[in-house]
């Protein structure tokens, strides 16, 4: 029944499912729905111009639009991919962005352990012993602690 629904529909189950797939695309745009409502009305422009000539029915049609949904998103990933390095690489990565700045001890480092005041935050700083006041730079840093060595 719903074999036959779909068959009687025709060419217009295609146009109707890419522009579905066109309204999912402008409602959540993530540039994913756009290449499989290309394949679906490229499929139903397909269906328009053979009409049902040398058997081109709706299995042989189900099945270009999945060949044709492939390539249309391996072709935008290709083409409309990240390309290149971004603007700001350390974009959300505080930690990584302060390595090689340089700071002043706030507390001192005691048994390797210590903390440093950079801008407006408390870092546990990592390192030789030193007394409080002394210019450190950040060497490295993990999620928990930075490695500081004496600033020269």
């Amino acid at each position: 029944m719903i074999v036959d629904f779909l068959y009687e529909l025709g060419i217009w189950n295609w146009i109707v499912f890419g522009l579905v797939l066109l309204m999912l695309e402008i409602l959540a745009p993530g540039f994913f729905f756009i290449w499989f409502a290309l394949a679906a009305l490229v499929t139903g422009a397909l269906a328009f111009l053979l009409g049902t000539a040398a058997g081109f029915g709706w299995q042989l049609q189900t099945v270009i639009f999945l060949i044709l949904a492939v390539i249309f998103v391996l072709a935008g990933r290709r083409f409309f991919g990240v390309k290149g390095k971004q603007d700001e690489p350390l974009l959300n990565q505080r930690g990584e962005q302060l390595v090689g700045q340089r700071a002043t001890l706030s507390e001192p480092i005691v048994n390797g352990r210590g903390r440093i005041r950079i801008n407006d935050t408390m870092w546990r700083a990592r390192g030789p012993d030193l007394p409080a006041g002394t210019q450190v730079r950040v060497v490295s840093f993990d999620p928990v602690n930075m490695e500081v060595e004496v600033a020269v």
